[in-house]
This record gives structure tokens, sequence and C-alpha cells, in this order.
């Protein structure tokens, strides 16, 4: 079994996508944009570019993912408070550049520091408005 995280976007997914890209790294394994699927010739040219499928794969055996959750087809997205993407990097080093990178252009909620339960640990709102937890556990 994996857990892969799925997020909704109010039409922002293949900017989100692309910051995303740029610190993890990778390429996408998927881009399926509305066009072409059912109903789509019923969409405006603008809904029809915006994506309906994207996948980055960003570590072994973990895919982030995400769709626009368009208004027009339904969708009532309420971006809230009620998920983090939490990362386990392997070394402080790259816990730092994960943080620094994705957290670039959004609001800290705690800085990345040694925590009291004994990790280095960081929390944060990226400038898409999705939560993000980096958490690197000493192996000593």
């Amino acid at each position: 079994m994996t857990i892969n995280p799925y997020l909704n976007f109010p039409g922002t997914t293949e900017a989100a996508f692309n910051f995303y890209k740029s610190v993890f790294g990778g390429e996408f394994s998927r881009l399926e944009r509305f066009k072409g699927g059912p109903g789509s010739e019923k969409m405006s040219p603008e809904l029809q570019n915006q994506i309906m499928h994207i996948s980055l794969p960003i570590a072994p055996g973990y895919v982030l993912m995400a769709t626009d959750a368009p208004a027009e087809m339904g969708f009532s997205l309420n971006q809230g408070n009620n998920f983090y993407i939490s990362i386990s990097p392997d070394s402080r080093e790259e816990a730092k550049r994960l943080f620094d990178g994705l957290s670039g252009g959004g609001k800290v909620e705690m800085d990345l520091q040694d925590a009291f339960w004994g990790d280095y640990f960081g929390s944060f709102e990226d400038k898409f408005g999705m939560k993000w937890m980096v958490n690197y556990a000493s192996k000593g």
C-alpha cells in the first residue's frame, strides 16, 4: 500500500506543480488536461487547458498528485487547514533544502529547528496555500 497526497487547486495546479518540480526535481509521470475528456467540447478553451490529473514522483514510492477543481464543473473548493503534507528527509541538509525551497513566498508557521521531541522540524504554508511539515529524525 502507498499513500499519496492528492491536492485540489482553484485553477493553479500547473503553476503549483511546476514550483514543486523545481524543488523536488524529476519529471511528471502523468499530466492530463480536461481537453479531450468527456464533455470537454462544452468547456471554454481556458477550462479545457486546466489540469485534470498530474503526478510528480517526489521520492521512491511517493507521488504527489493533484487536479484543478473548477466551479464550472460543480466543485466547491475550500482551502483549509485540515491537512499537511509531511516530508521526512534522510538528512538535516535535505530537510533545510526542502524547507527553504518549498516555503519560498509562503508563510512559515514554525521555523525549521531542533524540536523538543528530538527531531529537526518546521512547518509552513506554501505560496499556493498548501500546508507542509518537514521532520528529520536523526538516526543517532
